[in-house]
Order: structure tokens, then C-alpha cells, then sequence
């Protein structure tokens, strides 16, 4: 399989220790689930809390995931409003040499079409390395415009897709009329199915996190039109990974499982944001699901 078409890359999120350092030992035993489970990797993302981390330990983390030479692909995640730092980054990125590069739009100040246009253009001219265009309105505060993937892959031919994670069906489609060349993965859980029905040839999950083989196994119903056969509670369980912001549900139910060892995470998330009943609905659809798959 080509290491740029996977159907499932899992947003990672960071485990700290209990001093609020990078605990590397569960970030290994949660990247060699995702291996097992012939899930791609996505590291330092929003899920990966990529903004709450120094310069030195975005670094470490990519090298160390670089180093583990895992038989399924590397993507990492660029993002802030700092050009010249994510310049840097990139630089940083293509040294140790990973399979592609996630880049958002830019954060807070909402720029228009050709403001989009050439911080993008900026970006991709420092780089060969293969990249996603990220649209995630709900964080950067300004949608994507749909023009800008198009131009751009028309310039720069290592533009290969888009993460759409807008919540709309019909700005989905919208994309995919713009840029009918382009791969387009879903942003957003829940909404993968439409968007496969609309042309996406996969997602990238929150919930792969958790559930990478069950994540991997409904994609893979999914691509092949078999949809009566999906988990049919996967739009409760999802949303339940989303009760309180991301990733504090998911790393309470990581915990839960025993694949990290702390829950840990960086102000401004809070733990206390968690309910006991959005607890309680965690551990519910960790055992629905996985229900679902001991029966496939």
C-alpha cells in the first residue's frame, strides 16, 4: 500500500508523566498499536496538543517516532501563526525525513482566500516532502476557502490532499468539486461514512486512538460499500470520546485500558472538564465496540 493512502491515520495524542514531561514509554506502546492494527500515524496534532508543546519536544517526539521505523506511515502535524518557526519545523521535519506533513490554516487571524493562498504558498516552497491542507474551522477560526487547495495543487505538485474537517457534508463535496485529483480524508469521526459516500478515501480519527483495529476495520467496510454491516452505535461512542475537549476523554479511557500510564495533560485543558458521566459513557462504548469486533 502506497504509505501516502492509507485509509486510517490516527491523530496521536502526547502521554505525559506525572511531572508533565513527554512519557515517551507510552508513546511507544501507543504507536505499536497502531502498527498492529496497519494504522498511519499523525503526531503532534491538536489531539496531540502539538501547540502546548516547546520547540525541543516536538523535535524529540518526531525523531523518536522516526526512529521506532514503523511499517506504516509518519505524518506530522504543523500549525501556530509563527511563519518562520514553522519554517523551521519543516526543515526539522524533512532532516529526519518523514512520509508527509499536515498543514493547517493559520491560527487566530483569519485570513482570507489570499491571505490562505500565500502563507500556504510560503510554507510549500520550503519543502518536497508530500502535504495535507488541514480545515478545522472550529479551532483556527476561519474555514478553508475551497479555491486554495486547487490553486495550490496546481503550483506545487506535493500538495496530495485534504483533511476536511469542517462538520458539513456539503462543504465536503464543495472541496471535492474544486479538487477532484486531490485525496480527501475525514476530519471528523461521525462523519466519515458520508464523507466516503462523497468520494473520501479515508479519515483521520480521534478514536483510533483508542480503538485503532475497530477504527481500521469500519473504514475498510466503509471503502468497500458495506455499510450494513458498520457498528451501529459509532456516532454515540465517537461523540463520547468528545464530551469534554479533546484529548481529555481519550486519554482517560487510554488510561482506563492500561496504555498509558497518566492522564496528564497541558493548561489550558483540565481534567475536571471530564463529568463521571462522560466517564461512565467511555468505558459503555469501549464495551460496545469492542463487542462489535470480537463478532467480525
Amino acid at each position: 500500500m502506497n504509505r501516502l493512502e492509507f485509509p486510517v491515520f490516527t491523530a496521536m495524542i502526547t502521554p505525559f508523566n506525572e511531572d508533565g514531561s513527554v512519557d515517551f514509554e507510552s508513546f511507544e506502546y501507543l504507536l505499536l498499536k497502531q502498527q498492529e492494527a496497519k494504522v498511519g500515524t499523525l503526531v503532534l496534532g491538536s489531539t496531540g496538543e502539538g501547540l502546548n508543546l516547546n520547540a525541543q519536544e516536538k523535535r524529540a517526539i518526531v525523531k523518536f517516532a522516526k526512529e521506532m521505523n514503523l511499517d506504516v506511515p509518519l505524518m506530522v502535524g504543523i500549525g501556530g501563526h509563527s511563519i518562520q518557526a514553522q519554517k523551521g519545523f519543516i526543515a526539522y521535519c524533512d532532516e529526519v525525513g518523514v512520509d508527509s506533513l499536515l498543514l493547517v490554516t493559520p491560527l487566530y487571524s483569519k485570513p482570507g482566500k489570499e491571505g490562505q493562498f500565500e502563507w500556504f504558498s510560503e510554507l510549500l516552497s520550503t519543502t518536497e516532502t508530500p502535504c495535507i491542507l488541514y480545515n478545522v474551522p472550529s479551532r483556527t477560526g476561519v474555514k478553508l476557502h475551497p479555491e486554495v487547495p486547487a490553486r495550490l495543487s496546481e503550483r506545487f505538485s506535493h500538495v496530495v490532499g485534504v483533511k476536511e474537517a469542517s462538520g458539513s457534508v456539503e462543504e465536503f463535496k464543495e472541496f471535492r468539486k474544486q479538487s477532484p485529483k486531490l485525496n480527501f480524508y475525514s476530519g471528523d469521526d461521525v462523519l466519515t461514512e458520508a464523507f466516503v459516500k462523497e468520494g473520501g478515501i479515508g479519515l483521520v480519527s480521534v478514536a483510533s486512538n483508542v480503538w485503532p483495529a475497530q477504527t481500521r476495520k469500519m473504514v475498510d467496510l466503509m471503502l468497500a460499500g458495506n455499510f450494513d454491516e458498520l457498528f451501529k452505535d459509532w456516532e454515540e461512542s465517537a461523540n463520547a470520546l468528545f464530551s469534554a475537549s479533546n484529548p481529555v476523554p481519550t486519554k482517560v479511557l487510554l488510561q482506563h485500558k492500561g496504555w498509558i500510564t497518566h492522564t496528564n495533560v497541558r493548561l489550558p485543558l483540565s481534567l475536571k472538564d471530564l463529568t463521571h458521566e462522560g466517564e461512565e459513557a467511555l468505558l459503555e462504548a469501549d464495551r460496545k465496540i469492542n463487542n462489535w469486533y470480537r463478532k467480525k
